[in-house]
């Protein structure tokens, strides 16, 4: 199935990587099957309790009979205990094969708390981006074999992040490379006008990083890098692995996967979205962001400016300061003014009126199909598609007419408007 092989933590990997996604979108049903398939799957450890209902139960019951730190320092405790249960349960489906990677936001508060527990519990490896994880190599100290993976978008990171590991004496074991003119969620750049920049082009970023491997003496193969960011098609994995990536990453492709830890009508949202669905807009982190233009946030963005124009200081909505700094909490009048953490979890849930739908910008590979993680990985491994999709739709798969990305975004928001058309757009069955 595969001539190509991604090195990591000491096993020999497929090339495809399973983007973390928050909150609770890649947990352990989703990471530990593509670790089964020999794939790194990756939890996103923020706020993994909405996946235990006991630990909900328990932090519930204390709101009107608790301080606000004590709900907060609750909060943080039954999060690690959710992401030792989600890690433990991860490494059981995939039976020792592939790799449990664990992603961890640097600009989240408790980013340290959660790198150690993702230690504790058994992650192969962790992975850290939302800022520069610059102080990965202490915070997992104790823990030689796991495997440390920076997440980037341009070749001065890189540079920034090998010259300083090096005087600690360690080196990433891979880099995921993440372009933001295509990834979902929160993005790799300053604003949202830089998100296209020619600096982030994966082309400049691998022959600019062959240069600075050479002049810091680190062999090409010595730490991988992997892409991310508008991959979906078995020839774009091809073209990149040729060029000198050690692997692809993908988020929403495995977002939409029936293993996907998401509610089904999650999955509906992100697959049915066409492409002028999508917006990028700027999150309450202070950092540029992609999703779907459901309800909620095509209303927010509407009274975004009126929103900011009252900022002021106040108290975290949800007893819980997941951010070290949030436009909302800290009155940041420049950025984002919701809740991210309510919005992230009603999208778990389902709520397609008020949740927040991350996704990135390019069609999906199967379309609005929802596919088992097998078939993706075996597409994106080797072009073979399922017996379905068929007709029309393998033909856009196989990238047929030489019409290339361009074409196939047109057939595929052509195919979808009419979906839209019939049903209305994120129209979701009833439970």
């Amino acid at each position: 199935m595969n001539e190509q092989w991604l090195t990591l933590a000491g096993r020999r990997l497929v090339p495809v990587v399973q983007g973390g996604m928050g909150i609770g979108i890649s947990a352990h049903r989703l990471a530990g099957t593509v670790a089964k398939h020999n794939g790194m799957g990756t939890i996103a450890s923020i706020d993994l309790r909405h996946h235990h209902p006991d630990l909900l139960a328990r932090i519930d019951c204390m709101h009107g009979s608790h301080a606000a730190h004590e709900i907060k320092a609750a909060i943080e405790a039954v999060n690690l205990i959710a992401l030792d249960r989600e890690v433990r349960a991860a490494r059981s489906i995939a039976g020792g094969n592939g790799l449990i990677a664990v992603n961890v936001m640097k600009a989240v508060s408790a980013h340290a708390a959660l790198v150690r527990q993702a230690c504790e519990s058994g992650a192969d490896a962790i992975v850290m981006g939302a800022g520069l994880p610059l102080d990965l190599p202490e915070l997992t100290a104790g823990y030689p074999h796991v495997a440390l993976i920076p997440i980037l978008s341009d070749s001065r990171g890189v540079s920034l992040v090998l010259r300083k590991w090096m005087k600690k004496g360690r080196l990433p074991d891979a880099i995921v490379i993440e372009h933001p003119a295509h990834a979902g969620g929160h993005l790799g750049a300053s604003r949202i006008e830089d998100l296209g920049e020619a600096r982030f082009s994966f082309d400049r970023v691998l022959d600019e990083c062959r240069e600075i491997y050479a002049a810091l003496g680190i062999e090409w193969t010595r730490v991988p890098l992997i892409v991310a960011g508008g991959i979906h098609r078995h020839e774009q994995v091809r073209h990149w692995l040729d060029k000198g990536a050690a692997g692809v990453q993908l988020g929403t492709a495995f977002a939409v996967t029936e293993e996907s830890d998401a509610h089904p009508d999650f999955k509906e949202v992100l697959a049915r979205a066409r492409p002028e669905d999508i917006a990028e807009f700027t999150s309450v982190a202070g950092l540029p962001a992609r999703a779907v233009l459901t309800p909620w946030l095509t209303k927010y963005l509407s009274r975004e400016t009126a929103l900011q124009a009252k900022a002021k200081v106040r108290q975290c909505l949800e007893g819980f300061d997941c951010l070290q700094a949030c436009g909302l909490r800290d009155g940041v009048a420049r950025i984002g003014q919701f809740c991210i953490d309510l919005k992230l979890a009603q999208a778990l849930r389902g709520d397609v009126a008020r949740g927040l739908f991350f996704r990135g910008r390019d069609p999906l590979p199967f379309g609005e199909r929802i596919r088992p993680v097998a078939e993706l990985m075996r597409y994106l491994l080797t072009g073979e598609l399922p017996a379905e999709p068929a007709g029309e739709l393998a033909g856009e798969l196989a990238g047929g007419g030489g019409g290339g990305v361009a074409d196939e975004a047109r057939s595929a928001a052509m195919r979808l408007s009419k979906n839209a058309a019939s049903a209305g757009s994120f129209t979701v069955r009833s439970n």
